[in-house]
């Protein structure tokens, strides 16, 4: 029977720091951030971090995915900075030097410059624009060992804009690339 009873009593303990859902952790810290709730502080939300020097963001709203691919199409073949995509007021420019892209730049109408992040991943993101019924082995050994490359970018909306393109396009993929890991 006190065995019974302790099983309870460790029932109900754990129940209870189970239903904590870390809302007793987000009072208000006055010795820092003047009032904000902590949860506040370690999203890194406001305007500030938004605006300041490129949307040091830690987490996009959503994520946009385009096949680099598609979009340089014959741009590959000519040397030079060329128009790859308009999204808003952002354009993204390549960089093609002997068939391979050498840079992405993104320019903002009115600010400039724009930060671009370079991703890698095994995992295809973006789907080409193949049409009809492809073989199965042909769908296979696309997966294996292919490496994609991003280049990424914060929008005005706080959106993630990435472009992808095959490793094979890039001319050195992976300097300064790093693990992309999808928001959910």
């Amino acid at each position: 029977m006190a065995r019974i009873g302790k099983f309870i009593a460790i029932f109900f303990a754990v129940a209870g720091l189970a239903a904590i859902d870390g809302s007793a952790f987000a009072q208000k810290d006055k010795d820092k951030g003047g009032g904000k709730d902590r949860q506040e502080q370690t999203k890194g939300g406001g305007k500030d971090d938004k605006d300041s020097k490129g949307g040091g963001q830690t987490k996009p709203k959503k994520q946009k995915h385009e096949n680099g691919k598609n979009l340089v199409g014959d741009k590959i073949k000519k040397n030079g900075k060329h128009e790859l995509h308009k999204n808003g007021k952002h354009t993204a420019f390549i960089d093609v030097q002997d068939g391979k892209i050498r840079g992405v730049n993104v320019k903002h109408a009115e600010k400039g410059d724009v930060p671009v992040k370079k991703y890698k991943t095994n995992q295809k993101v973006v789907e080409g624009t193949s049409s009809g019924i492809v073989p199965v082995n042909l769908v296979l050994t696309q997966y294996m060992g292919t490496t994609y490359i991003g280049y990424s970018y914060y929008d005005e909306w706080g959106d993630e804009v990435i472009y992808w393109f095959p490793y094979d396009m890039v001319y050195d993929p992976y300097t300064g690339a790093v693990d992309y890991v999808p928001s959910y």
